[in-house]
């Protein structure tokens, strides 16, 4: 599929999907809409002490990277899990005007379907599979702690946004692991609550989309 770079309101570029009609990001700000759905929403709500996260729809790597700094950061030791069907290739996002700091590149240079240690608090794992089939066949004994739910729209990838999908994660969820996206659908809500999350709609993005979506596994 070809790919064309776009900047957005913040200052920062995302990839432009023709074939799709679909960005990776957000053109009112990647980075922007990055750290407030993942990192502020999702990461800083998780009461684990050392997450294991999951991210559905790796993209162009830049929820990980955001994720590796805040780690170091805090030095809050993260496993991180990245699952991309369709891998972009370092030549398409090195053009992204956040991909110049060297960690970025270390987290395209990483292998795939390995864990690696990128930084002294980050381990990074990218999957190279379809997450429909990943999720009902590889489960982690370990469990997820936060899910980034970062798929392409619902009308783009349907197959994305399942009741199937939803409920293999909610069961790979451990207790009070949170799951969050930019989806605000009054759809895609129904669905988190049919297989047993308790969501919560949330401000979005500065600049952004009005709402967004954050569920929780509840205590069992």
């Amino acid at each position: 599929m070809k790919r064309i770079v776009e900047e957005t309101q913040d200052g920062s570029a995302t990839l432009f999907v023709p074939e799709l009609d679909e960005h990776y990001h957000s053109t009112k700000g990647a980075l922007t809409e990055s750290r407030h759905i993942f990192i502020e929403m999702g990461l800083k709500a998780s009461g684990a002490l050392s997450p294991r996260i999951l991210e559905v729809g790796f993209g162009t790597g830049l929820n990980a990277f955001l994720t590796l700094q805040y780690a170091e950061e805090k030095q809050r030791a993260i496993h991180y899990t990245g699952i991309e069907l369709y891998p972009l290739s370092w030549e398409e996002v090195a053009v992204l005007n956040y991909s110049r700091d060297p960690l970025f590149k270390s987290i395209h240079d990483a292998p795939w379907d390995g864990d690696i240690a990128l930084a002294p608090h980050f381990v990074l794992r990218k999957v190279h599979a379809d997450v429909n089939q990943y999720i009902e066949e590889c489960a982690d004994p370990a469990g997820y702690d936060v899910v980034y739910f970062d798929a392409f729209a619902p009308e783009k990838q349907p197959e994305m946004w399942s009741e199937q999908l939803f409920s293999s994660v909610y069961k790979q969820l451990n207790p009070e692991g949170i799951l969050t996206t930019y989806c605000a659908k009054g759809v895609i809500r129904r669905l988190l609550q049919k297989v047993g999350f308790q969501v919560e709609r949330l401000p979005g993005p500065p600049g952004g989309k009005r709402e967004i979506l954050r569920g929780m596994k509840c205590m069992v």
